[in-house]
């Protein structure tokens, strides 16, 4: 019987981001079923909701949003989910806007909020979404309390993120870029001097190009500007002085994440010392860079990091995990010793887990790509069925830690794959960028690619292996299906189906994204179907504004035999019901059972809203 059931699955779905600290208390926002909660934590009180019930913190600037709350002595600004308008928390008082309201809700949107220091005035993107259907990015200035409308400050490009004020609120650094690229591709970073009326004067270019990402620019103490590059071929930490850009924590590594969202920090100042988080393929750790340029590593146990990193104190705050560890949030101090803010344990024992193993196999065409695999718990004199997960890119990496879908799968008798495909950070920027003009064909051929290698080695069963992926994953599900004979079946949540008809339906942070990655050949829904000759399970909410319901109905109505489609209502992109995650999980588990004809041995039933099996067993159907 396994630990691992659907409903502790969903029970752990609870999610923690955005970092910030006042002093030695420490704000983030917690991802509830019912929406997003910025949480406050004190040494004397402990952790507490910061904001009266009804209000929950989420930007949808990109869709993706973050970079939602500035929290500022006992003052707090923060993005309102319902109406997208900046709303002023002060001494305990009600919120109240101090941005207009919109002609109609979620029009006008803002992010990345900033106050500039010395003065009444906040600074942050705003996002306008007009009648015509079309969208401006644009930097603005507004004042604290809402007495003027916001004035923008800097416009033209197609996006911006990052506005940072320096120490002494004369000087002003921003990021920008604009379509194909994306931020992780090709980024401008610019400095202005800021004038007494707002505006924005001796605009001049510090690094960035077509061919550079640069990203997190921020101002020591000492206002020196710091901010990450790529242009080594990794991203690394560099300090602008006199005009020219000066190593400060370099390496083959990363000392950024792909900025997907905003209000990303990876590093921070603490004293004469800079901290950083860096990553290297799965694995994220801190080092602290002394003043004579050593890099020193911080023996803590976290294996993940998220990019969210602040001082409280001389304290670190951030967001932890391991293979045995859900997220949590931090405190550590500089001698090593830790603080978990919020408690994740669910009574499991941390050696029960399926610990995930690091490996890396060539590709087809000569190449090297990377994964971890998680065998099943109990072992056997049999190879294991194998579930291949894709992750929900293409840009991103599958992190170590605590899974528990892995571990749910691991739990039933499956050794499940992880698949870190080209176009995967975490591997430097060739890596990175190795999707281009390739997505459906090297990210779908490395999954097979990596199905093939463990089964070669004794770790799979050829025979009984399914491909699972989300997103853009479950484009690489469709695709894998499609071109290759390696899955018995897959499973596709909320998948990008067909790249023309995304590209022209998706939010403007992504409609052009296809461009650079499909450049060479458009592969469609028409096309995918035509190939795709095993079960496929596709699992969509009706309310997903990232990828469209309409194009995953349009290719279920050519579904073969065995094929399903099943619509979660009232459900986003993202799965936070905890009743849809035990469905789901069910769902998918009984799915892959059926298509890759295992038996099932034993099962626990549970008689809950949706029904289903908690605890089963498997074996081959020989």
């Amino acid at each position: 019987m396994s630990p691992i059931s659907a409903e502790l699955v969903a029970r752990a779905t609870v999610s923690y981001d955005a970092v910030q600290t006042v002093g030695e208390t420490v704000y983030w926002i917690e991802g509830r079923p019912d929406g997003d909660v910025l949480m406050r934590w004190t040494p004397s009180g402990g952790p507490q909701d910061a904001l009266p019930e009804g209000f929950h913190v989420t930007s949808y600037v990109h869709e993706y949003g973050g970079g939602a709350y500035l929290a500022i002595e006992w003052d707090i600004w923060f993005c309102n989910a319902a109406d997208q308008r900046i709303y002023r928390a002060s001494d305990g008082r009600p919120p109240v806007p101090v941005t207009p309201s919109p002609v109609q809700p979620g029009v006008l949107r803002y992010a990345d909020l900033r106050l500039l220091p010395g003065t009444d005035k906040l600074i942050c993107v705003r996002e306008r979404h007009e009648g015509d259907g079309s969208v401006h990015n644009e930097l603005v200035m507004l004042p604290v309390d809402g007495s003027a409308e916001p004035k923008v400050i800097v416009s033209g490009d197609d996006f911006y993120m990052s506005p940072e004020p320096s120490p002494d609120g004369r000087r002003l650094a921003w990021v920008s870029w604009n379509a194909p690229l994306m931020p992780w591709d090709g980024t401008w970073l610019w400095v202005a001097d800021i004038q007494a009326d707002g505006t924005l004067t001796g605009r001049r270019l510090v690094a960035g190009g077509e061919e550079e990402s640069v990203c997190q620019p921020r101002w020591s103490p000492d206002g020196v500007l710091h901010l990450v590059s790529d242009r080594s071929g990794w991203w690394n930490l560099y300090a602008w002085r006199d005009d020219r850009l000066d190593p400060v924590i370099t390496g083959e590594f990363e000392v950024a994440a792909a900025p997907w969202e905003f209000g990303y920090r990876t590093y921070a100042f603490r004293d004469t010392q800079i901290v950083a988080v860096v990553q290297q393929g799965p694995r994220h750790r801190l080092v602290a860079r002394h003043s004579d340029g050593s890099l020193e590593p911080l023996a803590l146990p976290y294996t993940s990091i998220k990019p969210y990193l602040a001082m409280a104190g001389r304290k670190l705050a951030f967001i932890g995990s391991s293979p045995a560890k859900l997220p949590t949030v931090v405190l550590a101090d500089p001698d090593g010793s830790v603080q978990e803010l919020t408690d994740n344990d669910f009574g499991i024992d941390p050696t029960s887990f399926a610990q995930p193993e690091r490996f890396t196999f060539p590709t087809r065409d000569g190449g090297e790509a990377y994964g971890l695999y998680y065998p099943p718990f109990e072992e056997s004199d049999q190879p294991p069925p194998l579930l291949v997960r894709a992750h929900p890119g293409p840009t991103t990496n599958w992190p170590m830690r605590l899974d528990l879908h892995a571990q749910f799968f691991a739990g039933h008798g499956f050794a499940v794959a992880d698949v870190d495909y080209r176009g995967s950070t975490g591997y430097g920027r060739a890596y990175r960028l190795g999707l281009r003009g390739r997505w459906g064909a090297a990210d779908a051929t490395d999954c097979a690619d990596a199905a093939l290698h463990l089964t070669s080695v004794g770790r799979a069963d050829p025979e009984r292996t399914a491909i699972w992926g989300a997103s853009a994953g479950g484009y690489t599900v469709l695709r894998a299906l499609a071109t290759t004979d390696v899955f018995a079946a897959g499973i596709a949540r909320s998948a990008v189906v067909d790249l023309t008809t995304w590209s022209s339906a998706a939010p403007k942070f992504q409609a052009h994204h296809a461009e650079l990655l499909d450049s060479d050949h458009h592969h469609d829904a028409d096309e995918s179907k035509v190939g795709i000759r095993r079960p496929l399970l596709l699992i969509h909410g009706d309310e997903d504004c990232i990828t469209s319901i309409s194009q995953v109905r349009s290719l279920a109505q050519r579904f073969s035999h065995g094929s399903q489609l099943i619509i979660i209502s009232g459900a986003g992109h993202v799965l936070r019901r905890h009743s849809d995650i035990q469905h789901v999980l069910f769902t998918e588990l009984g799915y892959i059972m059926v298509s890759t004809k295992l038996w099932v041995v034993q099962c626990e039933a549970s008689l809950g809203r949706h029904g289903g099996i908690v605890n089963v067993g498997v074996r081959r159907c020989d």
